[in-house]
């Protein structure tokens, strides 16, 4: 998948945007989803930062038997891809599509050889022993895990292109914004593929992340001071700032 082809999928030319929710309940992903959806937005992750995944599925199955055509992505916390695809090949055999899994590490390492990122190639065979066919966002010197030095993220991005779909990089921290440099670092690294950010994004800000294809955003557009809820005026906001970003247009 290269830029174009994302965001013709996501029918706009601005950077998609994915807001993340943070899962209490049912009934609080579902009023979340009904703002996300009613302000135009993309499509959401949800994730499970506060329970493990067995008890999030059952969540799961039940937001997409409510919103059967919401473009879906999960997050399981601390799961790489090698252990989270087959509970999504899972989920689509029973019915239950889910289009993205974002993972906060998808165990690139910079520090060896390009043919020589084992546990990489194990969630790429992994995935493709899954059945699942949805997009790939893989956390690539992404908050919370191993530190990788400035130095080393054009060779950390270039390295990750290679396996997965969507590059997904971050700020040192949630809430957190990324430095430009970092971005655009990543982005001379990667050429033409994919890349999203997961941390920091405001309606504030937006703009100066023009590199990016995708934010996944919680934290600026929560409510302030909720961890859990979205505040309806400022995704508004942003979208409007994509929106302009994408030169006022959305595809078809």
């Amino acid at each position: 998948m290269n830029r174009d082809d994302f965001h013709k999928a996501f029918k706009t030319t601005g950077p998609a945007v994915t807001p993340v929710i943070h899962v209490v309940d049912e009934d609080q992903v579902a009023r979340n989803i009904e703002i996300a959806i009613g302000e135009g937005a993309q499509g959401v992750f949800l994730i499970n930062h506060d329970f493990g995944v067995e008890p999030f599925l059952p969540i799961i199955r039940t937001t997409r038997e409510k919103f059967p055509f919401l473009w879906l992505g999960l997050n399981f916390l601390a799961v790489t891809g090698k252990d989270a695809f087959p509970v999504l090949g899972k989920l689509t055999r029973d019915d239950c599509p889910i289009d993205a899994y974002w993972a906060d590490d998808a165990r690139i390492d910079e520090r060896k050889p390009f043919d020589d990122q084992e546990e990489a190639k194990s969630i790429t065979k992994a995935r493709e022993q899954s059945g699942w066919n949805g997009l790939y966002f893989g956390g690539t010197a992404f908050k919370k895990q191993r530190d990788v030095a400035p130095e080393d993220y054009g060779r950390s991005a270039e390295i990750a292109r290679e396996h997965m779909d969507v590059v997904t990089t971050s700020g040192v921290a949630t809430g957190h914004e990324a430095e430009t440099s970092k971005i655009s670092t990543f982005r001379t690294a990667m050429g033409d593929h994919p890349l999203a950010l997961a941390s920091g994004v405001t309606p504030d800000n937006a703009k100066v992340y023009h590199d990016v294809d995708c934010f996944l955003v919680a934290t600026g557009i929560n409510i302030v001071g909720d961890f859990y809820n979205i505040d309806r005026q400022r995704l508004r906001r942003l979208l409007t700032v994509t929106r302009e970003m994408g030169g006022g247009q959305t595809d078809g």
